[in-house]
């Protein structure tokens, strides 16, 4: 394993340098991994396996959309789709990618089905490390392990289609075979992870529900609307609003920041920017720290899985989910972000269609410098 130096901490990193995947291939050559839930993240990790040369099924309830939409990607009922159960029985790697409220439910029959030496897959630490209220207590003799994406199902999918991977963390729970390990790393590069970290059950889901809740949805969502509520408040347009607020950070900044760091944006950004930026960003950690330690305490404290196990478990969930989310969508903010994404270059029609053309520039930059006279 490698160890890598991260600002000054070192680390055990799984590469693919280190764990090519053919090795990946050869260690789960002989396991049938069957992926339990086709809808946030078993898509992208199952389709990954598949065209990585991974003997994947997926396990999924039957007449659903989520059924219907493994059809579509190409599993075959009877061959590589089968109803949860079924795939339970045959899977030896059981990737429980159900989410949080629906892992619960199921537990009964995924432990009826957890034979010795069989291995259990989370992606997130949430029903292990709870398991006084979700009950989840894997049997003593079957590995279990994770391993986490750090991003959506749809980007790791995304990315791999791309020639690209998403990093992931990976954590050991449970080694009864003595091959946990070369599993867990195994399916990590399977499921199109650009690197591996090392962490442990409940390091991950402190940091996960830390995050969501903070700044990759809460927090994020909380500062879009405050900066866009007091440009409008103070006459600026919704269109104005917006492309200072969201369209700017996250079509411009975000991906140079995501290429090269914070630090690197500071000093290639106009002096007026830098100035401001190095004046007002401790005055934000420091007025959001006491947030975050409040939020991080709630989660250590089990409260924050509690709400999550009490309100998405209710008959009427999905009726409330969609009142709270459809409140998101119609609020004027995210009304403007629609419009201003509809008038990118990428999405008009003429664009599209000149997209799908040659490259007539990048044609005479070629004849150019295969033969200049070519060009006149």
């Amino acid at each position: 394993m490698a160890k890598l130096n991260f600002g000054g901490v070192e680390e055990n990193v799984v590469t693919r340098e280190e764990f090519p995947l053919e090795k990946a291939r050869e260690v789960l050559k002989n396991e049938t991994v069957a992926v339990i839930g086709y809808g946030v993240q078993g898509p992208g990790q199952a389709l990954n396996q598949r065209d990585n040369g991974i003997n994947v099924i997926v396990g999924q309830r039957e007449k659903s959309k989520s059924w219907d939409k493994a059809i579509r990607d190409g599993f075959v009922p009877g061959q590589t789709l089968f109803p949860i159960e079924e795939a339970l029985q045959k899977g030896t790697i059981i990737c429980y990618l159900l989410s949080d409220a629906a892992q619960i439910a199921l537990w009964p029959t995924v432990k009826k089905h957890l034979t010795k030496g069989k291995a259990l897959y989370f992606s997130h630490g949430f029903g292990v490390t709870f398991n006084e209220q979700t009950g989840i207590v894997p049997p003593a003799d079957v590995d279990v392990f994770l391993v986490a994406p750090k991003g959506s199902g749809t980007s790791l999918r995304r990315m791999f289609l791309q020639g690209r991977g998403l990093n992931s963390s990976y954590a050991i729970y449970q080694d009864a075979t003595g091959r946990a390990f070369e599993r867990v790393a195994s399916l990590g590069i399977a499921v199109g992870s650009g690197y591996l970290f090392e962490t442990d059950f409940k390091k991950e889901v402190y940091s996960d529900l830390t995050g969501e809740r903070g700044t990759l949805m809460g927090a994020i969502q909380g500062i879009f609307a405050a900066q866009y509520d007091v440009l409008r408040a103070k006459g600026h347009s919704p269109s104005e609003a917006f492309n200072e607020t969201v369209e700017e950070l996250t079509q411009s900044l975000m991906p140079l920041v995501a290429e090269n760091g914070m630090d690197w944006m500071y000093a290639n950004c106009s002096t007026t920017a830098q100035r401001g930026a190095l004046d007002w960003w401790k005055k934000f950690r420091d007025a959001t720290a006491p947030v975050f330690k409040e939020l991080y305490e709630s989660v250590a404290a089990g409260k924050e899985s509690q709400r999550s196990i009490d309100s998405n478990s209710k008959p009427d969930y999905r009726e409330k989910l969609e009142e709270e989310l459809t409140e998101l969508r119609e609020s004027e903010l995210w009304q403007t972000g629609k419009t201003v994404r509809s008038l990118r270059p990428e999405n008009q029609p003429a664009v599209k269609k000149e997209a799908n053309e040659p490259n007539k520039i990048a044609s005479l930059l070629k004849k150019l410098a295969d033969k200049p006279e070519s060009v006149g």
